[in-house]
């Protein structure tokens, strides 16, 4: 069923846009649908039902809600999943399907090549599937092949994920290019001032193993015993996830004062304008959010050596990097930013900022998009 205002009808045919919640889209792709709706375009987003669809039907979309478990393989709800894109795109007849998130780009994209409908596929990082052994990970690229086979073009975040998927064969490197992740407002997060007060590091993540939390835990007790007033704050959700972090140690880490957990917030920044320094030591992303933010708001970063993090933070230049899935050389960066001075910490931050406007401000997202829709629409 269809829901929203049809406020632009400069195009007949409207631009699908799929992801596994409307949250996803109303945070990380508000620009590209700005983008779209300026340009003429009916957008329609295909979600699950959920909170934040009366946000989207604000932005101006058509919400077409698709019921969706964003994890796990199961032959027989995908199937499901499949033949509810079929039948959603077949009456939408859209001129392109934009992919977002794993399922959207791998059953979207195969409906949509049933379907003769050019798809733009997404692939936003490789998530916990490429992290988790060598038969999930067989699966799922087996279905990344399937579902981006003849994609008029394939966006990733960073070029360590653009090879693995050229030289796997998921994709031709015909297809394949990368963007500046989602982008990133540099309005909104503009610089910050200095911080005053007691040294402070944060987390902002999903409390999850592949995230590296454990890993900050263990750190944080090495740099804390050296540097007994520092703080370490974790801003991010809990959920039972089959990767998530064993919520016992976390609680212990809180009791003995080792870590700050927040939770999650509906805007970050007041937590990056009260930190010295932002921290993720995720085994690997597309092109990590946090890092971005904190750039853009000119806070130095350390993050593990790993395909996304590299591409944001410049080793010795804007932050530092350390060896991934390693709480003592965390601990060796984490100390080593301490102990700058402080006057050298803002240069790295200043540095980040400048570096982000060069780099990865939203329109160059929003212009890759466009490119691709007029080569396909003409």
């Amino acid at each position: 069923m269809s829901h929203g205002r049809d406020r632009n009808k400069g195009h007949s045919a409207p631009i699908a846009l799929s992801a596994n919640s409307a949250w996803n889209i109303s945070n990380f792709r508000r620009h590209l649908v700005s983008v779209l709706l300026e340009k003429g375009y009916r957008v329609v987003a295909i979600i699950p039902p959920g909170d934040g669809v009366e946000a989207l039907q604000e932005m101006g979309l058509e919400v077409e809600l698709l019921p969706m478990n964003p994890r796990g393989v199961s032959p027989l709800a995908d199937g499901i999943l499949l033949s509810r894109y079929i039948q959603i795109l077949r009456r939408l007849q859209p001129a392109a399907f934009l992919g977002f998130t794993a399922k959207p780009n791998i059953y979207g994209g195969i409906a949509a090549r049933m379907l003769a409908i050019p798809a733009i596929n997404n692939i936003t990082g490789l998530g916990t599937s490429f992290l988790s052994g060598r038969l999930l990970e067989g699966v799922v690229a087996n279905l990344y092949k399937a579902g981006l086979r003849n994609s008029a073009a394939a966006f990733f975040h960073n070029s360590d994920d653009l090879e693995l998927f050229v030289t796997r064969r998921l994709v031709t490197r015909a297809q394949a290019q990368v963007i500046p992740g989602s982008g990133i407002d540099l309005a909104r997060f503009a610089p910050a001032p200095w911080p005053d007060g007691a040294m402070t590091f944060l987390f902002v993540g999903r409390l999850l193993i592949d995230k590296g939390i454990l890993e900050l835990g263990d750190a944080a007790q090495i740099v804390k015993s050296a540097v007994p007033g520092c703080r370490f704050i974790a801003v991010g959700e809990w959920s039972p996830h089959p990767r998530a972090a064993p919520r016992a140690q976390l609680d212990r880490w809180v009791e003995a004062g080792v870590l700050e957990l927040v939770g999650n917030v509906a805007d970050v920044r007041p937590f990056i304008e009260r930190a010295h320094v932002v921290v993720l030591p995720s085994y690997r992303e597309g092109l990590p959010r946090a890092l971005l933010e904190a750039s853009a708001m000119a806070r130095p970063s350390i993050a593990a050596d790993v395909p996304g993090s590299r591409d944001v933070v410049e080793d010795k230049v804007t932050g530092f990097l350390c060896e991934p899935r390693s709480a003592r050389s965390l601990a060796a960066a984490l100390l080593k930013m301490a102990e700058l001075p402080d006057a050298e910490r803002r240069a790295m931050g200043e540095r980040a900022r400048r570096r982000t406007e060069d780099r990865f401000g939203e329109e160059r997202v929003g212009t890759a998009y466009l490119r691709e829709l007029d080569r396909i629409c003409r």
